[in-house]
């Protein structure tokens, strides 16, 4: 966290706030929370004082007085980052998903490199079913943290969600799209109920026969089936649309390769 002081203590109550600051970092709330309040009573009003008394309220789970204290530390120092971002949190803890929003996104203006600031950000989209801007920000906080499997396991997540979400929105404008055959063709296989899946795909081939990962996944799935020659004629399609495609040619590799095993005479 960035240092809070755009005006000094003042002198008197200087070590009043450091013994604050230390029973805070002990976890001792009662304390911590004693002092700072009688700081204030005494008039010492500095956004020190009460960004630490937004952080007690918050640890207390006490939401709306955190978001009032969190407030009362910005007006005196506005481009304190790290008010913004748990006011923000509090803010989406109280399910005030468009004030948490804008808070967060200031967050990560003032923090563009704190990864609580993307993490936080991405929860209020996904709290509002923003996947598109939820996948957008967790992808930055992977960039910033690549070593970090839990930002790859919710980018994940809400990679799927997305794919979700736009499965929904296909299939209110053309619910025999190409794309949700696909995607019921990718379900089966993932359930190895390969019959099904041909069907799956084949119906995606007559809705557009062009479009790209169609013909790959009808091959793979032939390819389960042993059904070698109808494979390679479909991986040849795919190689068609998408030449440069890696994916399509190990597959027509591994093709290739089975139908030559299965044509090679005994011994």
């Amino acid at each position: 966290m960035a240092p809070l002081a755009q005006e000094a203590l003042p002198v008197s109550a200087e070590r009043q706030i450091a013994a604050g600051v230390r029973a805070l970092k002990l976890g001792n709330l009662d304390d911590a929370n004693s002092i700072f309040e009688t700081a204030v009573r005494n008039g010492v009003k500095h956004p020190l004082v009460m960004h630490n008394l937004g952080v007690i309220a918050q640890e207390r789970g006490n939401h709306e007085l955190a978001v009032k204290r969190f407030r009362e530390a910005l007006v005196l120092q506005p481009n304190y980052g790290p008010s913004r971002l748990l006011l923000g949190s509090s803010l989406l803890a109280l399910r005030r998903n468009a004030e948490a929003q804008g808070e967060l996104r200031r967050a990560t203006s003032l923090m563009p490199r704190e990864p609580a600031a993307r993490l936080a950000l991405a929860k209020a989209f996904e709290a509002s079913g923003d996947w598109l801007d939820a996948v957008g920000q967790l992808q930055k906080l992977v960039q910033l943290s690549p070593e970090d499997p839990e930002y790859s396991y919710q980018l994940g997540k809400a990679l799927t969600k997305l794919s979700g979400w736009a499965l929904l929105e296909i299939s209110r404008e053309n619910p025999d799209a190409a794309r949700l055959h696909q995607a019921l063709g990718q379900d089966y296989v993932i359930q190895e109920k390969y019959d099904e899946a041909l069907k799956a795909y084949q119906r995606a081939t007559y809705s557009d026969p062009k479009l790209p990962e169609i013909h790959l996944g009808m091959a793979i799935v032939l390819l389960q089936l042993k059904e070698l020659d109808e494979a390679l004629a479909e991986i040849n399609l795919e190689l068609e649309l998408v030449p440069d495609s890696k994916a399509a040619a190990e597959i027509k590799t591994k093709i290739e390769a089975e139908r030559a095993a299965a044509t090679k005479p005994a011994p």
